[in-house]
């Protein structure tokens, strides 16, 4: 995918035949920074992958691997990478974001999640065995990994790739189970291979106006040099690029639609260091950081773990906190790569937990709530506009691909204030495209909008005060009575999950159920998380927090200032798909009680997108659902209707989208 300082119209970019929709020229603050939206490969096609097969176990055989393991994640943990390192998606073919490749000398096998059985079903070739992950009698990706390994073989992987604990468990399952062994593998075999490998990204890093982030980047140092010292901990390595750049109030251009920029962060209790390629270091960013901060190259990090760690214990010594051995560890987050915690000693030498600096981040202050809301307004009242204009096109007799309709979504969004660009690939689907939970057209592969089916539109922005991520499910036809029900049971479910209370403490893995309760009683579910974390003009995924069934939503607490979506969904392979997304904030709730004397939470929603009339049956609802949708409307038309006050065709369709039920 490639970046670009200077946004071209997205028609200029891609051939169309269809029909020619007016793109504006790029405002000022687009072409200063923004994150382009070129997609990088032709979703939906299969790769012949032999030939790339047949190289790797050439190289697998030179370096004595009998099994060669290769993650999506790059050095960093991140979810979303920059191409030069989609390794998984070259050896295999598969495009989705989460999946583990492993190849033997004879097999070859993606392990997924329900999110991409469908895509990856039509991507893999002959050579490829999908294990779908979650489904009954099919082995995780680690089992199918020491199945393999039996008899004492060696598995390989790349160290920077895989995270500390994730290499610990396997290394001792492989050995308890197949007498096998782990190693890591220096030097990565899927890029000795990938001869057309792009380079990595040589953006430049801004510095995000303090009045955006709410707080200083040095506030932020001594917060979390407080958190190290409660942890009895000698200083922290920080690998994740989103906390890195929350961090030290900067944002960076290197991973498509997540401002962050490659580095590593060391902190001792007098001293921060950040590695970071000087090229993408300007004046203006030098200058915000002044003498607080040492700059070092990005590759020098490893080579200068041993003297962090020392410089750590020897300022801890000095300072006189150190009251045990355990207190000159260092801490390092536990998405961590093995390869950081080899380097810095392994586990005599490090303390491996969840990260403060994640947690921090999870917390928004008033200024990033405050922009979270203005932010989804503007974003909502984009969406809206779209909607207005989608529906008239299609029923006026336009014919218009997916891709079209989401580069229109694009430049509409361009308009607004603060806009920076997407923080997503838009998810444009059509009828049975719809099902594919995280489909991507691409120009040349994709449909034309029916407007007899379901067109489900997932999509978001990056702003300088905030991050969008919203889903609306619209029909411009007739819809069946099946999608009627399915969109009103997705819809009470986000309904209900919008009016929990709940007292501080509870999960997101506590509170999943009540968004999924009303399509469970018609034996109906759904493969995905309900909810997810999301950054402030940050990664549209963020952690830790969550709502969803995975164990990892089960170990922390939902808490004040955190920003979630709500997004719970339906979907017929081969038919249609459903999924209404809001994004909501905690907050403490007004309560008659304070039973156990602790806080109780409710939540605020910041998206202002109307639901879909057409799909809803009102004899579905309960009055106090009745009343929550014609709130909910209410508030819609009241922050977004001064949008278009020049624009009668939207005034008229979302006076009509929210008048009462």
């Amino acid at each position: 995918m490639s970046w670009s300082f200077l946004r071209l119209p997205a028609l200029f970019r891609r051939s169309s035949t269809r029909v020619s929709i007016p793109l504006p020229s790029p405002s000022p603050s687009v072409r200063s920074f923004s994150f382009s939206s070129s997609r990088r490969s032709v979703e939906m096609e299969t790769v012949d992958t032999s030939k790339r097969l047949a190289q790797l176990r050439d190289l697998m055989r030179q370096h004595k691997v009998d099994v060669y393991i290769v993650p999506s994640e790059d050095s960093h943990q991140s979810e979303y990478i920059a191409p030069c390192d989609a390794r998984r998606e070259y050896i295999c073919g598969f495009t989705g974001s989460a999946g583990t490749a492993v190849i033997t000398l004879d097999k070859a096998a993606l392990a997924t999640d329900g999110r991409y059985f469908n895509q990856a079903s039509k991507q893999l070739d002959s050579n490829w065995l999908l294990l779908k992950q979650g489904m009954e009698d099919v082995p995780t990706w680690q089992e199918w990994t020491t199945e393999q390994a039996e008899g004492g073989k060696t598995v390989g992987v790349d160290p920077t790739v895989i995270t500390a604990s994730d290499a610990r468990k396997l290394s001792e399952t492989l050995k308890k189970k197949s007498q096998a062994t782990l190693v890591g593998v220096s030097d990565n075999l899927v890029d000795k291979i990938w001869k057309d490998r792009p380079s990595r990204p040589a953006e430049k890093v801004i510095v995000l106006d303090e009045k955006y982030a709410g707080k200083s980047y040095k506030e932020k140092l001594d917060e979390l040099r407080k958190d190290i010292k409660k942890k009895k901990a000698a200083g922290m390595v920080i690998s994740m690029l989103d906390e890195i750049a929350w961090l030290f109030n900067l944002r960076g251009n290197d991973i498509p639609y997540n401002p962050v920029f490659f580095s590593y962060a060391a902190v001792t209790p007098n001293s921060t260091t950040l590695y970071v390629d000087s090229s993408k270091i300007g004046s203006d960013v030098k200058d915000y950081l002044s003498d607080s901060v040492e700059m070092k190259p990005y590759d020098a990090l490893f080579s200068d773990l041993a003297r962090v760690a020392e410089t750590a214990a020897n300022e801890v010594q000095q300072n006189g906190t150190a009251k045990s051995p355990h207190s000159a560890k260092l801490l390092l987050s536990n998405k961590s790569s093995w390869a950081l915690s080899l380097g810095l000693g392994g586990e005599d030498k490090v303390e491996e937990a969840r990260s403060p600096v994640s947690d921090a981040k999870a917390i928004k202050n008033a200024a990033e709530l405050e922009g979270m809301r203005q932010c989804h307004i503007r974003d909502g009242a984009a969406l809206i506009e779209y909607f207005a204009w989608l529906e008239r096109e299609l029923q006026g007799g336009s014919w218009l691909d997916e891709v079209q309709a989401a580069d229109k979504l694009e430049q509409i969004r361009s308009k607004g204030e603060h806009f920076m660009g997407l923080s997503f690939d838009t998810i444009s689907s059509t009828g049975a495209n719809a099902a594919v939970i995280h489909y991507k057209p691409e120009p040349g592969n994709c449909s034309v909008i029916d407007p007899k089916a379901i067109y489900l539109c997932d999509s978001g922005a990056q702003y300088l005060d905030g991050t969008t991520d919203t889903t609306r499910t619209l029909h411009f036809g007739e819809p069946t009575a099946m999608e009627v029900k399915a969109y009103t049971l997705v819809m009470k479910g986000v309904i209900s999950l919008d009016r929990a209370v709940f007292p501080k403490g509870t999960t997101g893995f506590g509170l999943d159920a009540m968004a999924r309760q009303h399509l469970w009683r018609e034996g109906l579910d759904y493969r995905h998380g309900t909810g997810h974390g999301v950054g402030s003009f940050l990664n549209v995924h963020e952690g830790p927090i969550g709502i969803g069934t995975r164990t990892a939503y089960s170990e922390v607490s939902l808490s004040i200032g955190n920003v979630l979506s709500d997004e719970p969904g339906y979907y017929e392979d081969g038919n249609f798909g459903i999924r209404i997304e809001n994004m909501i904030m905690a907050r403490e709730a007004k309560t008659n009680h304070k039973f156990g004397d602790k806080p109780w939470i409710c939540f605020e929603h910041v998206t202002v997108v109307p639901m879909c009339r057409k799909l809803i049956d009102p004899a579905l609802l309960a009055p106090e659902e009745r009343q929550w949708l014609n709130d909910y409307h209410q508030e819609v038309w009241e922050k977004t209707s001064g949008f278009f006050k020049d624009d009668e065709r939207t005034t008229k369709w979302l006076k009509r989208e929210t008048a009462p039920i």
